[in-house]
């Protein structure tokens, strides 16, 4: 097994890597997100993105991608959410990315399977067009990052 550090890792050797693990006959499985605050809707969600094949690899926004997209966000560092996700036994590599979408990710390391949240329309999941299978999978009900942060604040 590989030690949490290890797991995070930069996008240039991802790709070599990947392609390495491809030919040992590997079935490589996609997710991508922010990954704010770990709660258990992720960890139920990256559990069974892991089940759909041999190695999972997110893509996490950086700060500033996650910035431009969720206002007032993240709570917690790149390094800390990339450290906490690598923590998890399910989760095989993580690399950030910079972007708005990991659209580029995707198309360097071409995944087996595309995984993302059953609140995503197939059509509409950012790299489908690359992949070989797309795959979404169901939320846990009344759990989300938002919803803790109101939580703490005092609004829900």
């Amino acid at each position: 097994m590989l030690s949490i550090m290890n797991k995070v890792i930069d996008r240039s050797e991802l790709k070599d890597l990947i392609t390495q693990l491809k030919k040992e006959g590997k079935k490589i499985v996609f997710t991508n997100g922010c990954f704010d605050i770990i709660h258990v809707g992720h960890v139920r969600y990256l559990s069974e993105a892991k089940q759909l094949g041999d190695i999972l690899v997110i893509g996490l926004n950086s700060d500033s991608s996650v910035s431009r997209i969720k206002p007032g966000r993240p709570i917690n560092s790149e390094g800390e959410r990339a450290e906490v996700l690598a923590a998890l036994y399910m989760v095989d590599y993580v690399a950030l990315f910079d972007e708005d979408t990991p659209y580029e990710l995707v198309k360097e390391i071409q995944p087996d399977i595309l995984v993302k949240g059953a609140d995503w329309d197939i059509k509409n999941i950012v790299g489908a067009d690359i992949v070989k299978e797309v795959r979404t999978i169901p939320f846990v009900e009344g759990v989300s990052t938002t919803g803790i942060i109101k939580k703490i604040q005092g609004k829900q």
